[in-house]
């Protein structure tokens, strides 16, 4: 029998009042639960000690708490954590916790920042990425992914200040879900994270990018480019051939025309493919025209992958061509590379029973 029960976690605060005007409970009764649930991080409704137990009851036959099973933590060297995550129908997701690093937001900070899946799996298959080597099984709901913030902050102890759409999945091919959990964790009611501490990366879905210039929240966006002509990116990003540049683009225009804010381009250079002094200055002509900033990741080894990481004197030339543009660009060095937790490293799994016996959970 198929659960009927709806997850909590995908409720708005607006939501949940009416329903529990429906079960003719006073308003102040849906604060209390919220409370629980964001603030107090309760697993269950029978830790809600200041509900009625009838009520409570109530809540159990008609709201699914849906708390996952952490089945794995990996601790990198560099303090980078990945969490296996199993979700209530089995499949499995991966969530970064990322330290704060001088190296990659130019300052000291206590930023932490939490790279989230959207997707079990990815069906868009970019050609370097983990990501979609065994494809796409199925979206990700509202409340699973607010859960993967509740549970890392649950299980590190430490607040999340920063949340970058990177994970596992294509964000912006789950839009309405991805959509419904950033209003949860946007809200003062909710995680209460500030909208310009989000931050939603997509490989270029032009028709989502302009239906996300029309959201009211302001959160920001970084658009996987990694190839600056057609010809490099379609060899690539297949999504290319659907969206091409001269689409992607103009869609890019369009965003930040009605959000006023600055992008970012996310640049993987792969050696001998997109890492050449032309190539610097292709992406430095569509950044100027967009007045974007250029984050460069050396490309991050992919087991069952042949690409190859730039030697560090092809990468040294690659950003002279972008800083002698006066392009605002940077190179990201990767977080959690030994625990394959690193950009375009996340992926599909299925986890032998053998391999919970290295859990640090």
């Amino acid at each position: 029998m198929a659960e009927s029960r709806i997850p909590i976690k995908s409720l708005s605060f607006e939501e949940i009042e009416a329903r529990f005007s429906a079960l003719a409970q006073p308003r102040y009764r849906a604060k209390q639960l919220i409370e629980w649930v964001y603030a107090r991080k309760a697993r269950s409704f029978a830790e809600m000690s200041n509900l009625p137990e009838p009520l409570r009851r109530q809540l159990d036959d008609a709201f699914l708490f849906e708390p996952f099973e952490a089945v794995r933590v990996l601790g990198s060297e560099d303090t980078t954590r990945k969490y296996l995550f199993r979700l209530a129908d089995g499949a499995l997701i991966e969530s970064v916790l990322i330290p704060a690093s001088p190296a990659l937001y130019g300052e000291a900070s206590d930023r932490r920042t939490l790279c989230i899946s959207t997707q079990v799996g990815c069906a868009y298959g970019c050609k370097f990425c983990a990501s979609g080597l065994d494809g796409w099984s199925r979206n990700l709901g509202a409340s699973e992914i607010v859960e993967q913030v509740m549970q890392v902050e649950r299980l590190s102890g430490e607040k999340i200040n920063n949340l970058v759409f990177m994970g596992m999945g294509e964000p912006l091919a789950n839009f309405a879900n991805l959509m419904k959990a950033i209003g949860i964790i946007n809200a003062p009611w909710g995680v209460g994270l500030g909208a310009r501490h989000i931050t939603i990366s997509t490989s270029g879905l032009a028709p989502q990018i302009r239906e996300l210039a029309e959201q009211p929240l302001q959160v920001r966006l970084a658009i996987s480019l990694h190839g600056a002509t057609d010809e490099v990116r379609s060899q690539i990003m297949p999504v290319n051939r659907k969206y091409p540049l001269a689409v992607l683009l103009e869609a890019c225009a369009y965003y930040t025309e009605r959000k006023k804010q600055r992008l970012t381009f996310e640049y993987i250079l792969i050696e001998e493919v997109n890492d050449r002094p032309e190539d610097a200055a292709a992406l430095a002509r569509i950044a100027r025209k967009l007045q974007a900033k250029i984050n460069c990741i050396p490309y991050n080894s992919v087991e069952g992958l042949d690409w190859r990481r730039p030697a560090e004197h092809r990468l040294d030339a690659f950003m002279a061509v972008l800083e002698g543009a006066r392009i605002p660009a940077t190179i990201r060095r990767e977080k959690g590379h030994d625990i394959s937790a690193a950009c375009g490293q996340l992926r599909r799994q299925m986890l032998p029973a053998a391999a919970e016996s290295g859990a640090t959970v």
